[in-house]
């Protein structure tokens, strides 16, 4: 009950704020996007991480409106990359599976996207499977909706649930986001590194975005980079950083192009060649 009470005074008072994590593409080592992650600065314990606050949120409701606060602060932010030149960044949001089915999520997607002005297809959805597999025939409708809008979808933390290979299908998504659990026990566990790889071909085969959370070595860089194209997270490449230390992030590693599958826009450099034309 304290806990709720004071969420609604960090709500009031603007004491949540968003930390963005790099998507890094392995093979040529530049930035593809970001993912908006949400923190609590709370003025008695400091900064909170969402996964300490997002279960009460959850619990009593408040999920939707902190969930409308990430949406509508993630794409201010992806609209001032845009203006600043980083036209191919995109910026990935995490949807709660009580803010998808309580939250007027469709209204709040098209109302920031419209307020801003950003491209719908720079922003991705994640989705986990467990909001997913309750009610599939709902959830697919839900996605064919918000898919209209343009909007990416990403199935997140794959493997640690159902992993019913006909979601994929059924539920259009785009991205696949393998869990960190399995990137942890590479190379070391030969049975991952199988479930890993064959996820990995699945998913190139369906046509699909792969992204691997939580790398942390350069073991575990060197073993997923054989694999072929794929993206990654994780502290080895950066710890999520709140806006002001995005900037270093994109003079560290530079900006893919996404036109270009063996260039990049040089580092850090916004994409005037599009700005042109």
């Amino acid at each position: 009950m304290q806990w709720e009470q004071q969420l609604r005074v960090a709500l009031a008072e603007n004491q949540l704020f968003l930390v963005y994590q790099p998507k890094i593409d392995l093979a040529r080592r530049c930035i593809t996007g970001f993912e908006a992650l949400a923190r609590w600065n709370h003025p008695q314990q400091g900064v909170i991480s969402a996964s300490e606050f997002i279960p009460v949120a959850e619990s009593t409701g408040l999920i939707v409106p902190i969930g409308d606060f990430v949406i509508q602060t993630a794409c201010r932010q992806l609209a001032e990359w845009q203006r600043e030149g980083y036209e191919t960044l995109s910026l990935a949001v995490n949807i709660s599976a009580v803010q998808f089915w309580r939250g007027d999520l469709y209204e709040t997607i098209s109302r920031a996207i419209e307020e801003t002005g950003i491209p719908a297809h720079r922003l991705e959805l994640e989705i986990t499977e467990t909001a997913m597999m309750e009610y599939p025939e709902l959830v697919s409708e839900k996605i064919v909706a918000l898919k209209r809008l343009g909007v990416s979808i990403a199935l997140d933390d794959f493997g640690t649930g159902y992993s019913s290979l006909s979601y994929l299908n059924r539920f259009s998504v785009d991205t696949l986001k393998v869990d960190r659990s399995f990137v942890q026990a590479i190379p070391a566990d030969r049975s991952v590194c199988v479930m890993v790889s064959a996820i990995v071909n699945l998913a190139r085969s369906l046509g699909l975005t792969v992204v691997v959370e939580g790398t942390e070595t350069e073991e575990q860089i060197a073993w997923l980079s054989a694999l072929g194209n794929i993206q990654a997270q994780g502290f080895l490449f950066s710890r999520p950083v709140p806006a002001d230390g995005i900037a270093a992030l994109l003079d560290r590693f530079g900006v893919c192009d996404m036109h270009e599958p063996h260039g990049s826009y040089g580092r850090g450099q916004p994409n005037t060649s599009q700005q042109s034309a």
